[in-house]
């Protein structure tokens, strides 16, 4: 059984905003649309060093992800995992490729490249309408 349903591969492959929810240290979900990646096995976010969502996945990896069909509103995939790796991305050539994705020109890494990091998240359950 895979954990990603077959029928819904087409979210994580095309360029849609994910909500990316995480743990508060005082245990309250925070939840941010964001940019990503899917390469069939994770799910690949950016973000900085100096936001409150590093420090909640810092302190409790487990995230929640949902992603809903701007066609079909009620079709959707939500993700549960955990953020298996923090990769530096201090160039910011992670976010340049996400800009990419999602047609946004740029004239080069973003002004807080210094403080980039990747949240590399591995699936652990999900759930579809």
């Amino acid at each position: 059984m895979t954990i990603i349903p077959d029928s819904h591969r087409d979210l994580l492959e095309r360029p849609l905003f994910a909500h990316l929810a995480t743990i508060r240290p005082d245990g309250q979900p925070q939840v941010n649309p964001m940019w990503f990646s899917w390469d069939g096995e994770f799910l690949c976010f950016t973000n900085t060093t100096v936001r409150y969502k590093y420090r909640n996945v810092t302190a409790n990896p487990h995230v929640a992800v949902s992603i809903n069909d701007p066609d079909q509103p009620y079709r959707y995939l939500e993700i549960r995992g955990v953020v298996e790796r923090i990769d530096p991305d201090s160039a910011g050539t992670f976010f340049m490729t996400l800009a990419d994705r999602y047609a946004m020109a740029l004239d080069g890494p973003p002004p807080d490249a210094q403080y980039r990091v990747v949240y590399v998240v591995r699936p652990t359950g999900s759930s579809s309408q």
